[in-house]
Formats: structure tokens, sequence, C-alpha cells
């Protein structure tokens, strides 16, 4: 169905389904509008449409302020202005700006991000910004977004620079690249305060250097006693891990799997560019072992909309009931993240495949313009040798060493 056609469906919901709906996720109520349900309980409107080929969420305000009634009419004006051609995102923009010249950095930085919520990877991390700025950034609400300076971003990150450095550096990265939306709008001039290399490490104190921390990894000679353990417990996290590890993917991919997403004839599991980590498509060749864990946990009747693995309660299972697999099954010096590295060094020591396979099996981005044409070639085809010999690796510990 067309975009436009999706337009003209309108008005799905009364409001005592709306009232009702406590799924978290995007609801649709047709003609672009949507109540979203945060993890939390949080429920908030928000119009969805394309603009020049691309996706954009306009954020309504909250139920508890906005009605449905009033939704839809805020969705109706919206809708106008896109059939004219006119994003109701930037003339949003443009009209508080007119308003309010003096418009503070919290304002800005909270209607950006309505505006940019599409991009990112999951509600999770969508979430996170928001709480970083407003926990970490406060201080910076209330002033005039012309007048953030050096000196005032520094007053947010002296007290966490030391204590708190991973924290530190999202908080000083998010309000550069808020300040960066801003002087796109024309709302802050010269440099931005919050630029880090050249700038501000040279006015805050030095780290002292620690070692780099890396997820604790399976050495690959265990993976088949440890998939033999795995196989004989039941639960869907243990279905969704062993998935998980034969696929090499990252399991926020996994939990966020729906069945659209899945090609049983072509075997093969595309991943969309909105839950990647990278923000691109990702082609997963699927072995048969994780093939037949597909068709274990297969419902009889197939919403393409649902999750391959959900919690026991519904929804997203969380990445804490994979950890906490491993725990039960007494693994306790390793992690989830940790078998991708257990992949990297099987396939690096034991096969004689290039390390472009590799890293695009991990969906590890590639720098060169020679390694990005040859995703275009036979790479699909190369990897699915790659994941049929890590499949048998993982099942009796024997590598056939081609590629």
């Amino acid at each position: 169905m067309t975009w436009g056609a999706l337009m003209r469906i309108r008005n799905k919901l009364n409001v005592k389904q709306a009232a009702a709906i406590t799924k978290v996720g995007v609801h649709s109520d047709g003609g672009g509008l949507y109540l979203r349900v945060r993890d939390g309980g949080s429920r908030s409107w928000l119009f969805i449409y394309s603009m020049n080929g691309k996706r954009r969420e306009m954020g309504l305000g909250s139920d508890l302020d906005v009605t449905l009634a009033k939704a839809r009419a805020k969705a109706a004006a919206a809708r106008a202005l896109v059939l004219d051609g006119i994003d109701p995102l930037s003339r949003r923009v443009e009209a508080q700006i007119a308003v309010q010249p003096t418009f503070t950095f919290g304002q800005f930085a909270m209607d950006w991000l309505d505006g940019v919520e599409d991009g990112f990877s999951n509600p999770k991390h969508r979430q996170q910004w928001r709480n970083t700025l407003k926990t970490y950034a406060g201080s910076l609400f209330s002033r005039p977004i012309s007048d953030v300076t050096t000196e005032a971003v520094l007053e947010v990150l002296k007290p966490i620079w030391l204590s708190k450095a991973e924290t530190a550096s999202r908080v000083r990265g998010r309000i550069e690249r808020v300040l960066d939306a801003a002087k796109a709008k024309g709302l802050l001039n010269g440099e931005n305060p919050a630029r880090g290399k050249g700038h501000l490490d040279l006015l805050l104190p030095k780290r002292p250097k620690t070692e780099v921390k890396h997820h604790a990894a399976l050495p690959f000679r265990e993976i088949s006693t440890f998939m033999t353990q795995l196989r004989s417990r039941p639960a869907t996290a243990a279905r969704a891990l062993e998935f998980t590890i034969l696929t090499a993917a990252r399991s926020g991919e996994t939990r966020g799997m729906t069945w659209g997403e899945v090609d049983l004839n072509e075997r093969l599991w595309t991943v969309p560019g909105a839950r990647m980590k990278a923000g691109a498509t990702h082609q997963v060749p699927l072995s048969e072992s994780a093939i037949a864990i597909l068709k274990r946990v297969m419902p009889a009747n197939v919403n393409e909309a649902a999750l391959v693995f959900p919690a026991q309660g519904g929804g997203q299972m969380s990445d804490m009931a994979l950890s906490q697999l491993l725990k039960r099954m007494q693994w306790n010096d390793i992690t989830v993240h940790g078998f991708r590295s257990t992949f990297r060094d099987w396939a690096g020591e034991l096969t004689q495949f290039g390390r472009e396979e590799i890293e695009m099996a991990l969906a590890h981005s590639i720098e060169s313009a020679v390694e990005r044409a040859y995703r275009r070639g036979r790479a699909v085809d190369k990897r699915r040798d790659l994941m049929a010999q890590w499949a048998n690796y993982c099942a009796d510990g024997a590598s056939s060493c081609k590629g």
C-alpha cells in the first residue's frame, strides 16, 4: 500500500481503545497519527510522514495534555502542510523562532529530538538522549540557545568529567549535536562551544589512562560444549541466545526481530537500518540450524509485525533476560555480546575467509570504497558459506577450514 493510501485511512481508534493501549510501541490511528507507548508507561501522540523520500516523526504532545480529537486536528494540519510540500517540523520551529526569538536550549533540544527520533536505533536509545540531557545538562535548559557559551558547557561537564567519564563524554557529544542543529537553523553563531577536539579537551582536566575493557568472550574451542548445554534449555530466551550466536548478531537485533524481516525461502534475515547500530540495512544469511530455531518458535498464524522471540509476558525481551540465562547456566565469566568475539576469533583462526566477509557478518562498517563495492557483489553468497561453517562448528567443534 502506498504512503498516500495509508494517509487516507483514518480514525481507527476510539477514545476507550486509545486509553486501553498499554503495549510498548507505536499504535496507528490512521492518517499518519500514532500513539506511542514507551517503557515505563508514558504515552504521547506523534505524526509520522514522508518528506523528500525520508521518514520523519513529529511529536504532538502527551496524551495527558492532548486528547484524541486534538491529536487528530494537529495531524490534519500537519498532513495539509505535507501535501503542499512543506515540512511541518521545519515550519513549527520557524514559527516558534518568530514568536520567541530567545529560544531556549531546552525547548530547542526537545523539539529537535522529536524530529530526529526515527534515526535512533531503538526506543531505549531515544529515551536515554532525553534523560541524559535533562539530568546532566539541566542548567542549560532555561538559557537562550544563542547564549550557550563554552563556560556554560564546562559547568555541566566538570563535575562529572573524571568521576563519570563515559557519561560525561556522551553528554558533551549530545550537547554538541543539539548546538550543531541550532547553528543549522541560524540560532547560534560562531564555533560550537561544546566541540571537543581542539577546544574543550584543552580546558578539561586530563583523564588517567585506563585499560580498555572488552566484553568477556567464550573461547571458540568451548562453543560446542556451551551450545549443547544451551540447546537442552526450553525457554524462549535460550532460543533467542542460540539464534544470536548462530547469526553473530547483537542481542538487540535478535530481541527486536519480527517475522516480517525473515524470508525462509531465501534463507535470509533482513534487519532494517533503523534497528542497526550503523544505521544501514543488514542482511544475514541463515544456516540450517538458524532456520530450525525459527521453525521451532514459529506460531501457526504468523503476524509479520509480531516479535520472533517475545518476552514471557509479551512485548520485547530485555537484554537482562539473556544475561540472566548465562548466570543460570553458571557461565558467569562471559557476556552475551562476547559471542561476537568468539565468532570473530574462530573465523580468523580456523577458516580462510577474508576480513571483508567476517566484518560484514558482524555488521561492521566497511570504510574503503573497494570494500563497500564488494558488498554489492557476492557478499551474501560468501557469508552464507561462512555462517554454515560456523553453525557446524557450534554443533560439533569441527571446522572444514574452507573459504
